[in-house]
């Protein structure tokens, strides 16, 4: 399990573990204090509820793709903007632009604090 020492590595990370089934790089990601938002309008935060979030979005199958559209950082915490999908051959099964805080860990590796996967989208309406 190899996590990011940079944040801008973070995406990169994610999807190298998401595309080879690596659940616990995966898992090992985030920061269970934090909040994901895995489907949009519905936040979750605690370990039982992260893994849940995440084992179902293990559960598409496909390849995941993740662009960086930039990712900021000051001190030991950054912000990325991201752009993702999930396809399997020429479907897309899954397509969004996500916001993710980042924070760095004592042992110079970086956590996801905050994934909303669909903060980005147009249109969206805050929860």
């Amino acid at each position: 399990m190899n996590l990011p020492k940079r944040a801008a590595d973070a995406h990169a990370t994610l999807a190298a573990a998401f595309n080879t089934g690596d659940v616990a790089t995966v898992l090992s990601m985030y920061d269970f204090n934090g909040i994901i938002v895995p489907e949009p309008g519905k936040p979750v935060s605690g370990k039982e509820a992260f893994e849940s979030a995440i084992r179902s979005i293990l559960s598409v199958k496909g390849k995941m793709e993740i662009k960086t559209v930039y990712c900021l950082q000051t001190g030991n915490l950054a912000v990325g903007r991201s752009e993702w999908n999930i396809t399997d051959g020429d479907e897309v099964k899954v397509s969004a632009k996500g916001i993710e805080v980042m924070q760095q860990q004592a042992d110079g590796t970086w956590k996801i604090l905050i994934d909303h996967a669909f903060g980005a989208l147009e249109n969206l309406v805050a929860w």
